[in-house]
This record gives structure tokens, C-alpha cells and sequence, in this order.
């Protein structure tokens, strides 16, 4: 029961109002709710008079939200994710690691996943996954969702700048950038290093997106530095595209080593690049101030202990 000035409104109520906003329609809501319409109907009129406020816009078809009913949503959703995540907390204390860890992971550090999985699945094997890829945008709102609850990202972290979260970020051995080649283009035994300056002279491939951008200026800046300009002739979204395209022939690129060191491809080549020694910065990022599984802060402490 939420209780506030002599206005009382119970879990169930929150459910019920969020049920009609989603569905827009009373007739809707009942039937997803296996419900009567009118017992609901009845539930939002008392819901508002308890209020004192006139949550839905009834002059449409259509159900459309107040101001009000804009911010009881946001307030409604926060209250309920509180409410499961207070339930699962308090049965935690009794159980032992198990359940569904969700995690968000960059394309990049994807091929991060795999051993410390494996590692963590050794010592709790209760304990399913469920992995999302993404860019920085759409796994920080996956986090502010709770659809996930870690990510796996390269730093710094780019959260969208209107979010109002705030985050932890624990972080991980940094992984030093390489150079990839189409094997077709140097001999095996050449020796394993090219300079900045002959990547320079290859067409060359980058991965950034549309909204983030942080490892491609990494590497633009490293050119600079040198007072070198690479030929881009392509812009990646997805490691798996511009591991095939530098396979094809198409160009080189420069990604960090663990990216590459998984890659089943055979028609690439990783090189050294001499004089210039800089590394991606690799963390595990999550909500401030907000409730993790037993699951997930066992994921992180295998990291703190060097379980990686």
C-alpha cells in the first residue's frame, strides 16, 4: 500500500493503471489483465478521485495520458521495479546464486565474454545468461530499462546525454590496439609490425556508429599525432563486417587485440604497429544507486579477485 496525505493506493492499482496506458483502451486493458471492464473502469475512476487528479484524456478513441498521468507512469514503473526488485533481494538472502544474469556487451568486447562465463559458470552453475549486443546508447537505456544489468563496454562509457543516470564502472586490463591486414597482402614470414604511416598509404576501414564514436577517434588521434591522415573508405558498424572486408581485401583496420585474437578468419593477418603504443580501455559498467542480482555482483567480484 502507497500512502501519502490520506490518499491510498495499493501494488495492485499501479498495475492496473499501467495496463490501461499501454493498451490505450479499457476493453484492452481488462482482457490483458483477465479481467471485466467494468470492476477496471471502476478501479481508475477511484484511482483519480483518490488522486484527485484525471489521469487519461477520455476525448479521443483512444486513451491518451494527462501531464499527470505522464508523470504517475514514470513514478508507477519506478515503484513496481522497486517493489520486484525488493522481492527478489529479500529471496536472495536465502538462496544461493542462481537465476538469469543479463548482460549487455559492445561489439567490440564480445570476444571478452566467452572465458569469463565460462570461468563464472565453474563456480556457480545455477546461473543462466542472457547476452544483448549494442551500441553505448542502446545498452545505457537497456540498463535504465532493467532489461539488463552489466555491460561490457570500452571506455569512457557514452551514456545519452539527457540520461539522468548515474554509473559504476569497475575497470578491466587494458587491451592494446593492433593492426589487421588481408593475409594476401604481406608474406607469412614478414616481419609481425607495420608503421602508422604504411596503414596510412592502404585504404582503410573503421568501426564507430551513428551515435557512438569514442574507440573510432581513439585511433583518428593516434593518426594525428604522427601528422598522418588514414584513407577511409569505410565506415563499420559490426566487427563481424569489417573482419570480412579487410578478409576480402577491401582495406585495413585497427581494432584492439582481443577483438581480433577471437576471429575465426583465416584471410587476415594481425600486426604490431610500431611507435605507437596505445591501449582501449575496457570496463564493466552498471547503475549507480541501484539494486544488482547476487548473480551480478558475483560476476564483478570475479573480476576484483583476477578471475578473468
Amino acid at each position: 500500500m502507497v500512502r501519502d496525505g490520506g490518499t491510498e493506493l495499493d501494488i495492485r492499482q499501479l498495475r492496473y493503471f499501467l495496463a490501461i496506458a499501454d493498451a490505450g483502451q479499457i476493453t484492452r486493458a481488462a482482457k490483458a489483465l483477465n479481467m471485466e471492464q467494468p470492476p477496471l473502469s471502476r478501479q481508475l475512476k477511484q484511482m483519480e478521485r483518490e488522486l484527485g487528479v484525471t489521469l487519461f484524456d477520455r476525448s479521443g478513441k483512444q486513451l491518451t495520458l494527462t501531464h499527470a498521468g505522464e508523470l504517475m507512469r514514470e513514478r508507477a514503473e519506478g515503484l513496481l521495479r522497486q517493489f520486484h526488485e525488493t522481492l527478489q533481494e529479500v529471496k536472495e538472502v536465502e538462496e544461493g546464486v542462481q537465476g538469469l544474469l543479463s548482460i549487455g556487451a559492445v561489439v567490440s568486447c564480445v570476444s571478452l565474454l566467452p572465458r569469463a562465463i565460462e570461468r563464472f559458470r565453474e563456480k556457480y552453475p545455477q546461473v543462466t545468461f542472457k547476452i544483448s549486443e549494442g551500441d553505448h546508447y542502446q545498452l545505457g537505456d537497456a540498463l535504465a530499462k532493467r532489461s539488463i544489468e552489466l555491460v561490457v563496454a570500452r571506455l569512457p562509457f557514452e551514456f545519452a546525454i539527457d540520461s539522468p543516470y548515474e554509473h559504476d564502472v569497475l575497470r578491466l586490463p587494458s587491451d592494446p590496439f593492433v593492426a589487421v591486414i588481408p593475409s594476401k597482402w604481406s608474406p607469412a614470414d614478414k616481419e609481425a609490425s607495420i608503421s602508422l604511416a604504411e596503414l596510412a598509404a592502404h585504404p582503410f576501414l573503421t568501426l564507430k556508429t551513428d551515435q557512438t564514436t569514442g574507440m573510432h577517434e581513439q585511433v583518428m588521434n593516434e593518426f594525428r599525432r604522427s601528422g598522418l591522415a588514414p584513407n577511409i573508405i569505410c565506415e563499420c558498424s559490426s566487427v563481424a563486417i569489417i573482419l570480412s572486408l579487410v578478409a576480402a581485401g577491401l582495406g585495413a583496420t585497427v581494432l584492439p587485440k582481443s577483438v581480433v585474437a577471437m576471429s575465426p578468419i583465416d584471410a587476415i593477418r594481425m600486426l604490431d604497429i610500431e611507435h605507437a603504443d596505445f591501449q582501449s580501455e575496457v570496463g564493466i559498467v552498471w547503475l549507480k544507486d541501484r539494486y544488482l542480482s547476487k548473480s551480478a555482483r558475483h560476476f564483478i567480484e570475479q573480476y576484483t579477485s583476477g578471475g578473468y
